[in-house]
Parts: structure tokens; C-alpha cells; sequence
């Protein structure tokens, strides 16, 4: 199950997206629906063929983002947070081998175009929720338990992220 939670830019994001679909995207691929419509035999005609199943890709999307965002809860930044790994936080970790990640922790809407964006919903993300700097937490994986060590938390981009 996914959760229903989002930081205000990934709402933004997802806004964007479908404002962008349906004012720009859809009206274009209509409109290359209509020219390739008017032509004549549709069963040999590959543009309209090809436009019409990117038109029901683009309706598809839409419908998914018009009910996502209406689905979805803005979590908001509060000073309450400073100091514990909660939603929204920037986080950098480090194993027992030296190995150091560092990611934001959002909704499972927001991860896809960034690869220093993890879900809520992950084993790692669920381990380090309300810990704090120098705390332990142990990460449940399928090769077995692994331990990282948070050095920094912060609700702003940690140094060289963006």
C-alpha cells in the first residue's frame, strides 16, 4: 500500500504535470488524431493508430493524477521536526563499511525522477524515522539486517545537493 503522503514540491510536480497534460500534451495529440482521422482508412493509417493510443496513455495519466492529487496529504515543514529524521528530511548515513548515502526521504509519487529520493514507504526510510544524529538504525533487506549510522539530518539540501 502506498502512502498518501507529499511535500509541497512534489504536489507542485505532480500540478505541473497534469496542467502541462491537459492544456498542452492532449490538445497536441488531438489534434494529430483529427488530421490522421481525416485522411480516410483508419485501419491502415499508422499515425492515427499510433496518436490514438497515445491519447488514451495521456487520458489514463490524467485520470491517475486528478485522483492522486486529490488523494494525497501536503506534509508541510515545522521546527518541531529539527533534530529527528521525520518526512521531507534530508539524510546521510553511513554503514559499517564506510559506505555513506544521502537522500530525502518523500511520498512514493516523488521518486521517480530523482535517484536521492527515497519513499516513506522503504525499509530504510521506515528504520530511520524519528532518530537522530550518531543513532543506530538497522535496516531490514533481503540479504539480512544491515546497520547504518545517521551523521547528518536537515530539512534543507545537505551540501552539494540541490
Amino acid at each position: 500500500m502506498r502512502t498518501n503522503l507529499i511535500t509541497p514540491e512534489g504536489l507542485e510536480a505532480l500540478t505541473t504535470e497534469l496542467d502541462y497534460l491537459w492544456r498542452e500534451y492532449r490538445p497536441e495529440i488531438t489534434g494529430k488524431v483529427a488530421w490522421a482521422a481525416s485522411l480516410g482508412d483508419r485501419s491502415e493509417n499508422a499515425d492515427y493508430k499510433e496518436n490514438k493510443r497515445l491519447l488514451r496513455s495521456i487520458d489514463s495519466r490524467i485520470r491517475f493524477l486528478r485522483k492522486r492529487i486529490e488523494a494525497v496529504k501536503v506534509v508541510e515543514y515545522s521546527p518541531v521536526q529539527e533534530g529527528k529524521v521525520f518526512f521531507g528530511a534530508w539524510v546521510e548515513v553511513e554503514s559499517e563499511h564506510s559506505e555513506v548515502k544521502v537522500f530525502r526521504i518523500v511520498g512514493p509519487d516523488e521518486i521517480y525522477q530523482r535517484k536521492d529520493y527515497i519513499s516513506i514507504d522503504a525499509p530504510m526510510a521506515r528504520a530511520l524515522i524519528k532518530k537522530e544524529v550518531d543513532d543506530e538504525a538497522i535496516v531490514k533487506t533481503p540479504e539480512g539486517e544491515k546497520s547504518w549510522f545517521i551523521n547528518k539530518i536537515s530539512y534543507q539540501p545537505l551540501v552539494g545537493e540541490k
